[in-house]
């Protein structure tokens, strides 16, 4: 738009001619998209494979000169069509506003002046006597403040209508009438001034370089022109995401989008998507790509140990987007939020017959253990479950705050995520492709609490139909049962030396605390000898949050595990508390989970419960 934006250009504007532009640059992003594939798919795949020389060398590298120029394109007439859509839509209300004042005033028989100022009749009205009188009809000028006085009357009895008159004069019903209509014109055509000025700006910074080579500046220069973009157009994009709906009527409204609109999510607001549950996995993973280096950047500017440990972490999970991998991984999570936050698969969990979302516990956190060695557990978990079933997938959910100390003794992490969890299980119900897909849940120390609590919760954890309980310090629960699978459909390992699987009660804990100060020594400390463990546990099977899992009077399938190094006299420390998922340090176990995890519970071999 050009020139000063008035009443009467915004009464006549036609919003569809901006949507209708932004299809038009959409069809260019399209085709430059198109034609950057071929160039990459076609051409330069064709001489890469077929020519070995000087000459094809310098081919490819024009070619790869042209693709970048196509990808600029598709990137900045994307953007463009974005704008232009942003624009049309907050527009829309302030054009709204003004024909709703417009046709008030056209009911009340009130002119509207070409610059903005609202005329209304006279009027036969009643004065303090009670005679009849004529107020004069006038004219208004609206402002797009709200009045500090009520129209009619001024400092010290002069009315600002009757310039002139002493004391309290007849007032012409209109008068009040007519002023908020002017004011509701002025206050529409100055929010339409501001939005447009502000798109004005946004546009005339979409402008390419002169030239055809995209070099690695220009590249960058679409990061800014995408932040500037989704700065101005947030708003518009954000209305439209249902973020009190349930991941049904999200994934419901996602395919109710066209393939423009969902495209400009992930390019444009791709954290608005990335992270809500019920969007299919594929377009979370790109969202979450597109995203990533944004939260990187942001890191960076930031300071500090904390934004630096969650910075090398996502540093590296962006290393291994950019390799191979098996299975192919895909991000359904990342932020910075709390300890950070991670979703990632192992396979796609859309297409899989299988999946398994697994929550780590204590002292998870984003950072550089969580890449290497949290997310592996469940790599190797997908790659064992596919030795069984090609159709699995595994995934690793730090979707919450795992307890990082001394606040491993309470409920509250695990009563906070449990929640998340399940709405994030519902969205794995709910994009699945498969008629009738078989969920495994699995939780690992503290995170076997959060799976319990999500359990208990009503309806139970969305579509899972096998529960995996690791090295678990209790679910806060007496039974299997509890966990609403059935019985035998609860399985757990627990290493007769991993010491988080022997955490007394917390009345048997507090009872040996106090005996060994009096003594002078720990003595029903959490991992000491309990003297008075049987004065509460008459049946030695409770740990710290309810009934070991691993007893007899919980219920569940205990299966077989290796014990581990013991803590103290082989010198293993937590080591037994690790290695559940790695089939190089436990093969038995690693194989259980997957066979799971894949469907095949009865194939999975058993030992005695406590």
């Amino acid at each position: 738009m050009t020139g000063t934006l008035t009443w009467q250009l915004l009464r006549d504007l036609r919003t569809s001619e901006l949507t209708e532009a932004g299809d038009t640059w959409h069809e260019v992003s399209n085709r430059s998209d198109s034609d950057r594939a071929r160039v990459d798919r076609a051409m330069s795949a064709q001489l890469r494979e077929t020519q070995e020389s000087e000459s094809a060398e310098a081919a490819l590298g024009r070619l790869q000169r042209l693709s970048r120029n196509f990808q600029y394109l598709h990137s900045e007439c994307g953007l463009v069509r974005t704008a232009l859509n942003g624009l049309a839509g907050d527009l829309a209300e302030p054009q709204n506003q003004l024909k709703q004042a417009l046709a008030d005033a056209a009911a009340l028989n009130f002119t509207v002046h070409e610059d903005g100022s609202v005329s209304y009749p006279a009027a036969e009205v009643e004065d303090l006597a009670g005679a009849r009188k004529e107020a004069p009809g006038s004219s208004v000028r609206g402002s797009s403040r709200l009045p500090l006085e009520p129209p009619g009357f001024g400092v010290g009895g002069k009315s600002p209508l009757y310039p002139g008159f002493q004391g309290f004069q007849p007032v012409n019903p209109n008068a009040a009438k007519a002023q908020d209509v002017a004011d509701r014109i002025a206050r529409a055509v100055r929010s339409a001034q501001e939005i447009d000025a502000r798109y004005a700006k946004t546009l005339s910074g979409l402008r390419a370089e002169k030239g055809l080579d995209v070099t690695e500046a220009t590249l960058k220069d679409v990061s800014r022109d995408t932040a500037d973009v989704r700065s101005t157009a947030g708003t518009h994009l954000a209305e439209g995401v249902p973020e009190d709906r349930s991941p049904a009527e999200r994934k419901q409204w996602w395919d109710g989008l066209t393939d423009e609109q969902r495209q400009e999510y992930l390019e444009v607001a791709p954290d608005l998507v990335g992270g809500l549950d019920g969007i299919p996995a594929a377009a979370r993973d790109e969202a979450n790509r597109t995203y990533l280096p944004v939260l990187i950047d942001e890191l960076g500017h930031r300071g500090g140990d904390d934004a630096q440990t969650k910075l090398d972490a996502l540093r590296m999970i962006q290393d291994k987007l950019n390799k191979p991998s098996d299975p192919p991984m895909f991000l359904l999570g990342i932020g910075d939020e709390g300890n950070g936050r991670a979703i990632v698969s192992y396979g796609n969990p859309d297409t899989s017959r299988n999946v398994s979302a697994y929550v780590p516990g204590l002292g998870t956190k984003l950072n550089d253990e969580f890449v290497d060695d949290t997310m592996k557990r469940a790599q190797d978990t997908a790659r064992g479950a596919r030795r069984f079933d090609p159709s699995s997938a595994s995934i690793v959910w730090l979707g919450y705050d795992a307890p990082q100390d001394v606040d491993v003794m309470s409920k509250g992490d695990a009563q906070r995520g449990a929640p998340a969890y399940n709405r994030f299980m519902a969205g794995l119900s709910a994009t699945n492709q498969n008629a009738d897909p078989h969920v495994t849940a699995i939780g690992h120390s503290y995170g076997s609490l959060t799976v319990g609590t999500a359990a208990k919760q009503s309806g139970g954890i969305p579509g899972v139909d096998d529960v995996i309980l690791l090295g678990s310090p209790g679910v806060d629960a007496q039974k299997a049962e509890e966990l609403g699978v059935g019985r035998d459909h609860v399985f757990v390992g627990a290493a007769d030396n991993d010491p988080v699987t022997h955490l007394p009660s917390k009345d048997e804990a507090a009872l040996g605390w106090a005996l060994g100060g009096a003594l002078g020594g720990p003595l029903g400390g959490p991992l000491g000898v309990l003297p008075a463990r049987d004065l509460f546990d008459i049946g030695n099977d409770d740990v710290y949050f309810g009934k070991d899992p691993a007893s007899e009077a919980f219920g569940a399938h205990r299966f077989k595990v290796d014990d581990g190094p013991r803590m103290i006299m082989d010198g293993g420390k937590f080591d037994a508390h690790s290695q559940y998922f790695t089939p190089e340090l436990d093969p038995e176990s690693a194989n259980n989970i997957s066979r799971i995890v894949a469907g095949r519970s009865e194939r999975i071999t058993t030992e005695e419960y406590r």
